[in-house]
C-alpha cells in the first residue's frame, strides 16, 4: 500500500476508446475523495469513439494544485491496452508501478500491414525495470457476465496499492453505479482484488521495486 504523507501521488490511466478508461478514472477519483484526499483529474481523448488514444491523469494527496502530471513523474500507470501501456512509459518515474491488461487492439495501420504492432509490449515494459502486474482483465470480467467490466477489474488490482480501505471502494461503487450494474461491478472489483495475495502483493508476474510512491507538490 502506498504511503502518502505530504506527497502528491500521480496515477496515469491509458487505453483506447470504448475500454472505459475515463469511467475508471472517475470511479478512482470518487473513491479518493470519499477517503478524504484532495483530488484533481483531467482527461485527454481525441476520437475516443473510434478507438483513439484515451489518457486520464489522477493526482491525490493532502493538497493538490494541478490536475496534470509532469512527464516522467507518474507513480502508477494503469494500462488497459498493451501498446498504449508501452507508449506511456516515458511518463513514469524511475521504479514506478505498472498495472496492465494483456489486451491488444490493433490500429488500422497495423491491420493493413503499414506498421507493426508491438505484441511484446509488456515484456518491454518489464525489461525497462518497472514493477509490472499483468491482469487478464477481460477473461476475469467475463465471469461477471459482462466483459466491459474489465476496467473495474483493473481498479480492483490497483486498490491494493492505494491507502484506501476496500469497503470505501465498494461503497463508492454502490453509490455511483446504476442499481442494475452494481452487483456485476462489485464482482469485477473483487476479481481484480484477488489478483493480489492477502499481503497486497501480486500472485502472478511482479518484480519488486520501491516501497512508496509520490512527489512533493
Amino acid at each position: 500500500m502506498t504511503p502518502v504523507g505530504d506527497r502528491v501521488v500521480n496515477i496515469l490511466l491509458v487505453g483506447v476508446g470504448g475500454q472505459g478508461t475515463i469511467l475508471a478514472s472517475e470511479l478512482l477519483a470518487r473513491v479518493l475523495l470519499e477517503a478524504g484526499f484532495d483530488v484533481k483529474k483531467s482527461e485527454v481523448h481525441g476520437m475516443a469513439q473510434r478507438g483513439g488514444r484515451v489518457v486520464s491523469h489522477v493526482r491525490f494527496g493532502k493538497k493538490v494544485y494541478s490536475s496534470l502530471i509532469v512527464r516522467g513523474e507518474a507513480d502508477i500507470l494503469v494500462g488497459f491496452e498493451m501498446a498504449e501501456t508501452l507508449r506511456s512509459v516515458d511518463w513514469l518515474s524511475p521504479g514506478a508501478r505498472v498495472i496492465a491488461e494483456n489486451k491488444s487492439i490493433l490500429p488500422y495501420t497495423s491491420l493493413i500491414g503499414q506498421s507493426p504492432y508491438p505484441f511484446n509490449a509488456l515484456d518491454r515494459v518489464r525489461d525497462a525495470g518497472f514493477d509490472l502486474t499483468v491482469v487478464d482483465g477481460e477473461a476475469l470480467a467475463e465471469k461477471t457476465g459482462e466483459k466491459k467490466t474489465a476496467n473495474v477489474v483493473l481498479m480492483g488490482t490497483l486498490a491494493h496499492y492505494l491507502p484506501v480501505e476496500r469497503s470505501t471502494w465498494e461503497k463508492t461503487i454502490e453509490k455511483n453505479m446504476p442499481e442494475k450494474l452494481v452487483q456485476m461491478n462489485l464482482e469485477a472489483f473483487a476479481l481484480g482484488w484477488e489478483v493480489c495475495s492477502a499481503e497486497g502483493e501480486p500472485s502472478d508476474t511482479e518484480t519488486r521495486g520501491r516501497g512508496d510512491a509520490g512527489q512533493k507538490e
